[in-house]
């Protein structure tokens, strides 16, 4: 395909670089990627070896203690010319996003222009890396915080968003200082590869150090083990399942390192009476079908307060039949494939789960097959009357199934029920009612790191902090403040005077 050969993809690929240089063999253990959409084989990777990662990595750390020295806004003006590298590559690493990944083109190529405008972000952040003055209690002294580089930043990046959340953490890290290493998932290694291809030409271009931004596509057993326990990386950016954040987070934190964890969402919309109807219904269906419920952010139960149940329902239902599932280069398809067989077994057992413990489906469930579904990976989303007290509705299911959960009298109701879940990343609420609203965003409301009003749970956008809270993580990546994660705060005082006053006027007469 012509887009693949223009990113720089061939059929067979290392799974090493430093920006200037690739590593490994073919001898190395061989990674065939295939497409979700067709099953059809794209390109295969020779996956990294501990060897392999140990070059890496110390290229990395020697890139950081060069990088580190340049001016902040001068390494704005490397990521600036990253940004436009990806304006040139938008439509083709777009393409890869969907072939690889199965999302839909529109949104294949928004993942890219989110890249973009965190470019944009960043390139301004370069100039507002702020510490704080404070007054000194002793005289003559000068008191202030200030903020350095931490190191080589790595980032463990999930198959649903293959390149933007790498970005999120890679360009906001290299204007503060430090060097990027990544570790895409082995489901959509390829994207990261046309990446590391595509900052080839920003690399050349301003003569950056080899490994700037480095990459390494290898096993968790193996790569993955090594990097988590690795004292030369200060700083992990994970984003994943709830289990794999805290078996990595143990490991770092025992090392004393510091991380960054975006992981499982269970997320809700609750519709009270007050409920405008027109604009929850389309948010809620692209939040629960969108990226097939692929989505960290995606709606998983709607809670439905008794009096408009029956209406939101049949709503619900005649959008769900409205559907069109097929290819998502076909840009009138609605919904695309799960990323592989195994997800889609998830979403059968999970329906079967959910029917065992008295949940009725009311819609959907059925795995696609013939003619333009020869991949296995197409699925019917479902729409489920359930309680939030099965088992099942308590896990995140990485697929389209949509609780719908009823509750009686008021919102503080419908907000308990919410937040009755081990998850706390994306949540939203329907009113017209600023009371409900408020009452949701209080500090006895939502407990998610992400509450919006009258919109859905997903689609962030880049200038908020990411992220939420319980066992999604509690990190924050992206806008706001959360720059400062990927650098070291240090408190200067300086004495410009002739005497040592101590502090709290202490006296020690020697």
């Amino acid at each position: 395909m012509e887009f693949l050969k223009k990113l720089g993809i061939k059929k067979k690929n290392l799974g090493a670089s430093t920006g200037r240089k690739w590593y490994g063999s073919e001898k190395n253990e061989e990674l065939k990627i295939y497409s979700p959409i067709n099953g059809k084989y794209i390109a295969s990777v020779f996956q990294a070896n501990e060897k392999d990662y140990d070059r890496v990595v110390a290229r990395s750390h020697e890139a950081f203690l060069e990088w580190r020295k340049v001016p902040a806004p001068k390494r704005g003006e490397v990521v600036r010319a990253i940004g436009n590298q990806l304006r040139l590559y938008k439509n083709e690493l777009g393409k890869l996003v969907t072939y690889e990944m199965g999302k839909s083109l529109q949104e294949g190529w928004g993942e890219v222009q989110e890249m973009i405008d965190i470019c944009d972000f960043a390139v301004g952040q370069s100039r507002m890396l702020y510490g704080f003055t404070m007054h000194s209690e002793r005289p003559n002294h000068r008191m202030y915080d200030q903020y350095h580089p931490l190191g080589v930043v790595a980032t463990i990046s999930a198959f649903n968003f293959p390149v933007a959340v790498w970005s999120w953490n890679a360009m906001i890290a290299t204007v503060c200082g430090d060097t990027n290493l990544w570790k895409p998932s082995s489901k959509t290694p390829l994207t990261a590869i046309a990446v590391q291809n595509i900052l080839a030409d920003v690399i050349k271009e301003y003569k950056l150090p080899e490994g700037l931004f480095s990459l390494v596509v290898g096993r968790g057993s193996t790569v993955g083990e090594k990097l988590v326990n690795d004292k030369k990386i200060p700083l992990v950016s994970i984003t994943g399942s709830s289990r794999v954040g805290q078996l990595a987070a143990g490991k770092i934190a025992s090392r004393f390192g510091k991380y960054i964890l975006e992981l499982g969402g269970n997320n809700a919309i609750i519709l009270t009476p007050d409920a405008d109807l027109k604009m929850a219904i389309p948010a809620i269906v692209f939040g629960a079908v969108g990226t097939a419920g692929q989505r960290c952010t995606s709606t998983r139960r709607l809670i439905i307060h008794e009096s408009i149940y029956n209406k939101v329902k049949d709503a619900c239902l005649k959008a769900y039949k409205g559907l069109k599932i097929g290819s998502p280069l076909d840009q009138k398809n609605h919904v695309g494939p799960l990323i592989d067989t195994s997800a889609v077994e998830d979403f059968k057992n999970a329906l079967v789960r959910v029917k065992e413990e008295g949940g009725k489906v009311l819609y959907g469930g059925k795995v696609l097959n013939g003619k333009g579904y020869g991949s296995g990976c197409y699925v019917v989303p479902a729409i489920v009357e359930a309680e939030n007290s099965y088992e099942i509705v308590q896990e995140e299911t990485f697929a389209p199934i949509l609780y719908l959960i009823k509750y009686s009298g008021d919102v503080s109701n419908a907000i308990d029920t919410h937040n009755d879940v081990v998850q706390g990343l994306s949540s939203a609420i329907f009113t017209t009612n600023v009371l409900e609203a408020e009452q949701f965003l209080s500090h006895w409301g939502s407990d998610c790191g992400i509450a919006n009003v009258n919109i859905g749970t997903s689609g962030a956008e880049i200038g908020g902090a990411f992220g939420g809270e319980k066992e999604t993580g509690g990190g924050r990546e992206s806008g706001s403040d959360a720059w400062k994660a990927y650098m070291r705060r240090q408190t200067n005082t300086i004495n410009y005077g002739i005497e040592l006053p101590l502090a709290q006027g202490i006296k020690f007469d020697i």
